[in-house]
């Protein structure tokens, strides 16, 4: 509390390059600093736009363990998974994550960690929900770019991440790839 993440930057670099924009950055010293956005103009109305990306998302029934600490983050992507029709169990800790799955009577097909939490780093929760559901997959979600993760000791060979920010579309196309065992791109 108190202290940012030091992801505001990125998280909106990311959104602005997702949406094919770009942004201007200006610094004077003693007059702070001005990013202006620019973005392009759509001609497709909201309700097009929703219904387009509503076709395009495939769901499924199977149920995710959603691990985020951000509540809002955490609120949105459980959203977007039960709109896909997925049974989704969110944990705003690790230790959230990991009570849930103890306690999860049924097997839990995928877990969706952000990268870095406190107390505990996906990875490491990762290893330690395994041994709960060893036949569960994971995709990792962060703000971070790959090479910053890599940089902090990386995720490791042949994993699965996902960006933030991320449509409902990108998450669907995502969670089927892991679920179908698809090809590791990242």
């Amino acid at each position: 509390v108190g202290e940012g993440t030091g992801l505001g930057l990125a998280t909106v670099y990311g959104a602005v390059r997702q949406n094919h924009g770009m942004i201007e950055a200006s610094s004077e010293p003693g007059q702070g600093a001005t990013f202006t956005i620019y973005l392009p103009r759509s001609t497709t109305t909201t309700e097009e736009r929703a219904d387009k990306e509503q076709n395009a998302c495939d769901g499924g029934t199977a149920t995710i363990l959603v691990g985020e600490d951000e509540p809002g983050l955490l609120q949105v992507t459980t959203a977007m998974l039960k709109r896909l029709g997925y049974f989704v169990l969110p944990a705003d800790s690790p230790e959230k994550a990991l009570d849930l799955t103890a306690k999860h009577p049924q097997a839990i097909s995928l877990a969706i960690l952000d990268v870095i939490m406190p107390e505990m780093n996906g990875r490491d929760l990762l290893a330690r929900l395994s041994r709960l559901q060893p036949a569960m997959k994971c995709l990792y979600v962060s703000g971070y770019t790959a090479n910053i993760i890599a940089g902090q000791g990386g995720l490791g060979e042949g994993i699965f991440l996902l960006q933030k920010p991320f449509s409902q579309k990108e998450l669907a196309a995502k969670v089927h790839l892991v679920l179908s065992g698809g090809e590791k791109t990242d």
